[in-house]
């Protein structure tokens, strides 16, 4: 079951206009929200970066936020997997194809859930494959907006070389990945690039820096030069489905022995005792 404009129905029922805005224009914003044991996780802080996201776009928001804490749970209810992948999409609606925003239309809300699929053990034994591109996305990367295309042009290089993901340079410094956080390590101290409008404000970043912290881990959280990248003892990508990775080659060459490193073992044991005694007793 989806979610569409105040009703359920089978995704085979969903129909949206050709003239909505988000698809004629890739006019609106998106959030994905992990569910574990049917509990939505950090649900309050996914509605407020959609609400950020609205404002970025300057598009009222179409629902309070008791009204999607209720749509949400409804939802996750109808499908039958405990773990689910929560996606949900406001654009501004259905008008005549005009640049400039149209009065008095209403948005269109669409959610649905897919099975939760978290990396498999020998990714997380081997680590992962990665390439590097200029990042060359506009400029408000904070806004989750569903215009994709520079993303989806980017994650392509790392599928055309065998690699996971696309690590993005900007000006000789590291934002994030096309569909990821980074995290650097050198030495003894865990690096993450600031949140700024260059890259997202991600909900699983924020439980790393959270792990790093009750561990006593030492972090810098400040802009990342390239040479830093490529001369780091370890680099990890994080994501709510991937959660965290090591990178154990980038653009062919080893990520130093080309070994998930120390510290990344110790940071995926903390997230998966994080994951089985406080994501899935969230209420």
């Amino acid at each position: 079951m989806i979610y569409l404009n105040g009703r359920f129905m089978p995704i085979e029922e969903a129909c949206v206009p050709v003239l909505d805005r988000g698809f004629i224009f890739g006019d609106g914003v998106y959030e994905v929200i992990p569910v574990y044991s049917r509990r939505p996780f950090r649900l309050p802080e996914h509605l407020k970066r959609l609400q950020r996201s609205l404002d970025g776009i300057r598009l009222s928001n179409p629902l309070s936020e008791d009204e999607w804490v209720r749509l949400i749970g409804e939802l996750v209810e109808f499908n039958q997997e405990q773990d689910q992948s929560l996606y949900l999409q406001v654009t501004r609606g259905v008008a005549r194809r005009d640049h400039a925003f149209p009065p008095g239309v209403a948005p269109t809300v669409f959610m649905m859930t897919n099975p939760l699929v978290t990396s498999p053990p020998e990714l997380v034994e081997s680590g992962v494959a990665a390439v590097s591109a200029v990042d060359n996305r506009w400029l408000r990367c904070d806004i989750k907006a569903i215009s994709l295309l520079p993303n989806v042009l980017l994650s392509q290089l790392a599928v055309d070389a065998g690699a996971v993901e696309t690590l993005l340079l900007r000006d000789g410094f590291l934002t994030e990945g096309a569909a990821s956080s980074i995290f650097v390590v050198r030495g003894d101290v865990l690096l993450a690039p600031p949140k700024d409008h260059l890259i997202l404000p991600g909900i699983t970043y924020d439980v790393i820096l959270e792990l790093a912290a009750s561990a006593a881990l030492t972090t810098e959280v400040r802009r990342i030069g390239e040479h830093e990248v490529r001369t780091a003892q370890e680099l990890w990508l994080t994501s709510s489905a991937k959660e965290v990775l090591a990178i154990t080659r980038l653009d062919g060459r080893p990520v130093a022995d080309g070994k998930p490193g120390p510290l990344f073992r110790r940071m995926h044991r903390f997230y998966q005792d994080y994951k089985n005694t406080v994501m899935r007793k969230e209420s």
